[in-house]
């Protein structure tokens, strides 16, 4: 009888369609507790549904499946799935939100996907091209209004959801993927502002949060996911959430800054995080998972667990019904006036 292991805290992705002996050696790895899909993974519905059955069968013990699944630019299933609008589409249609939310939920969590990496809470603020229209809005009331919604929709289909950048990374030209950028602003600043969504979807019961690989040097010099002032003092104490913090991905450039891989994943996991995300580079996958400790948290194990889908539809029962028909087609045709 194999052993079963507890949930991981280190995210890794797979290189196609399949599994690997390889992808499968690094699933059963007793670090690993998720693993996050891209484009390159997916070929239709039906390939994706085995390939996370394959991917549940090859690791003793629960293991989270995830994608960015966004809409607009960042929307990693296309074909087979409903093409899905930018957020900040929603607010020509406030009353799509939450029936979006809903849908995006629903078509993934029918073919085996836990959740996907949304809502983005950033606030537009008109000079960062890497968020944009990935936004709901350059107002907060509004943005809070819409991201509200969306959670909902999700949440009736069964997914927790996931606020991206805490503390707020819409204010910054610089994409953390290519640079480490800078936000000089204070802290009352932002808290009256880029915070706010975050803060009322945590009294709402957000379920997960990720902060941005964003320095913000009037509170910390260090980039708020490797800040425990960022994570534990304000996210943790003063913001009040309890629930699972998501580390952005330790191979962008922003993370750079805090040293080699191995001292980003410690730094990260000091400063709170509960789960690693290391992607599209198999060797410092590696090095994470091998020098990370292998450690009991039952605290940890908890909040990842909370983040497992709960489907209640089979794909056919969701492609015959009208809620799923009618949604489609609003959506459809919103986000080709974005395209």
């Amino acid at each position: 009888m194999k052993k079963q292991f507890a949930i991981g805290p280190i995210m890794i992705d797979i290189t196609g369609t399949t599994l690997s002996q390889y992808d499968k050696e690094k699933i059963a790895h007793p670090n690993t507790g998720a693993i996050i899909l891209f484009a390159r993974n997916y070929e239709s519905p039906r390939q994706i549904s085995e390939l996370n059955q394959q991917i549940k069968s090859a690791r003793s013990g629960p293991i989270l499946i995830a994608v960015d699944q966004e809409g607009g630019r960042v929307q990693r299933f296309q074909n087979g799935f409903t093409r899905l609008p930018p957020a900040a589409a929603y607010a020509d249609e406030p009353e799509l939100t939450e029936d979006a939310g809903w849908l995006m939920a629903a078509e993934l969590l029918t073919l085996g996907v836990d959740f996907s990496f949304a809502p983005v809470l950033d606030i537009d603020c008109g000079v960062s091209q890497i968020i944009g229209n990935r936004s709901f809005s350059q107002d907060p009331e509004q943005a809070c209004q819409l991201a509200s919604s969306y959670r909902k929709g999700m949440r009736s289909a069964g997914m927790a959801a996931i606020g991206k950048h805490f503390p707020g990374h819409g204010a910054v030209a610089l994409d953390s993927h290519l640079v480490l950028p800078v936000d000089d602003r204070d802290f009352d600043s932002l808290y009256h502002k880029d915070i706010l969504p975050f803060k009322q979807l945590i009294n709402e019961g957000l379920e997960g949060i990720m902060p941005a690989h964003v320095a913000y040097p009037a509170i910390d010099e260090l980039p708020a996911g490797f800040s425990a002032i960022w994570i534990n003092e304000i996210l943790r104490k003063q913001l009040g959430f309890n629930s699972t913090v998501f580390s952005d991905d330790l191979s962008m450039e922003g993370a750079a800054a805090v040293g080699d891989f191995t001292e980003r994943a410690k730094l990260a996991r000091q400063a709170g995080c509960d789960m690693i995300l290391v992607c599209n580079n198999e060797s410092a996958a590696e090095q994470v998972l091998e020098a990370t400790p292998i450690e009991q948290n039952s605290i940890r194990d908890q909040r990842l667990l909370a983040m497992l889908g709960k489907n209640s539809f089979t794909q056919q029962d969701l492609k015959n019904s009208l809620k799923w028909k009618s949604i489609s087609q609003q959506l459809t045709r919103l986000s080709e006036t974005y395209a």
